[in-house]
């Protein structure tokens, strides 16, 4: 079977790993550009605020000490994610393929069938993925290695606490917020990366939809760098790896990735506020049988999905 069928012309110009190093050329020169713009943004904020922090690291590792930072930050993150992310994969196809990103369609939205199943396919897999998380948390590696495995707790500690303070909010308009910059920005961003062109560079290069689907997974959940959620991250990457072969059409796995986010801001939200009693921050809450039940639920929607989108003369994988 042939994936990604079409492919605009100009797409097979250069060799898939070309295209790739040269991606990644464009992801670093916009990393650069947004660590600089956010650089500036703090340094003001200190200077109208007379706030001591200096740069980003004293924000993003003490963000408690300083008044107003929740704001910051999240504008930060917006302006970091964009430039890492969406705004490289835009100017890569502007200048170097020379088409518009809905080239990375193969098919029209309104081809897709059984969209509401990829809402509930991503909700039914959050509790079999939270056994995930906890178990890759509970991880340890051997004695000769303690020192790389302090660094690595110490790592995810610190990204822990952020992504918590990041999450406690009260007002409804911090939550319009919350929802935009974790949810909305992420979900296009990542999935115009790591589906929308690394996945299908490597399909192009390997001619395999599997192993494209599963090195983009790899590659999506490594950059998040974070080490105790590597397998639960992998895992997810390649279900919007899936949707996407399976849907031909790429804002599949968005709405995926945006559901995974949103719904799980929201939740924290409303629990916090204790307007639900189901804390999904914790996996420890998370029963044996109770996973094992999501994980059915999960791939009878993925079969369900797959066969509803399966075309008679293209068959899917």
């Amino acid at each position: 079977m042939e994936d990604f069928r079409a492919t605009a012309p100009n797409t097979n110009r250069l060799h898939p790993l070309r295209s790739l190093l040269i991606l990644l050329g464009f992801i670093l020169l916009g990393m650069s550009i947004g660590s600089m713009i956010a650089g500036a943004v703090i340094v003001a904020w200190a200077a109208a605020g007379g706030n001591t922090v200096t740069n980003a690291f004293d924000l993003l590792n003490h963000p408690k000490d300083f008044a107003g930072s929740w704001y910051l930050l999240m504008f930060v993150q917006g302006i970091s994610h964009l430039f890492s992310f969406l705004v490289p994969c835009l100017l890569y196809l502007r200048f170097i393929e020379h088409r518009p990103a809905g080239d990375l369609n193969d098919r029209p939205l309104s081809t897709v069938q059984a969209l509401g199943v990829v809402v509930l396919l991503t909700i039914a897999f959050m509790p079999f993925d939270g056994l995930i998380i906890e178990w890759n948390r509970n991880m340890s590696l051997p004695d000769s290695l303690s020192g790389l495995e302090n660094w690595m707790r110490q790592k995810e500690d610190q990204l822990s606490e952020l992504t918590t303070f990041l999450t406690t909010f009260t007002t409804p308009w911090q939550l319009a917020i919350a929802i935009f910059v974790i949810g909305v920005i992420p979900a296009i961003g990542e999935e115009v990366l790591f589906r929308g062109l690394v996945q299908r560079k490597l399909q192009q290069w390997f001619g395999n939809p599997h192993l494209a689907v599963w090195i983009a997974a790899l590659i999506f959940s490594a950059i998040h760098v974070q080490f105790y959620g590597f397998i639960p991250r992998t895992l997810l990457g390649a279900l919007f790896g899936y949707l996407y072969v399976w849907s031909g059409n790429l804002w599949v796995p968005i709405l995926a990735h945006f559901v995974n986010n949103g719904f799980t801001v929201l939740m924290v939200w409303l629990y916090r506020r204790q307007m639900v009693s189901i804390d999904i921050e914790n996996t420890d809450s998370v029963p044996l049988t109770g996973a094992l039940f999501s994980l059915l639920l999960t791939v009878g929607f993925l079969i369900y999905f797959r066969r509803s989108n399966q075309l008679p003369s293209h068959p899917y994988v």
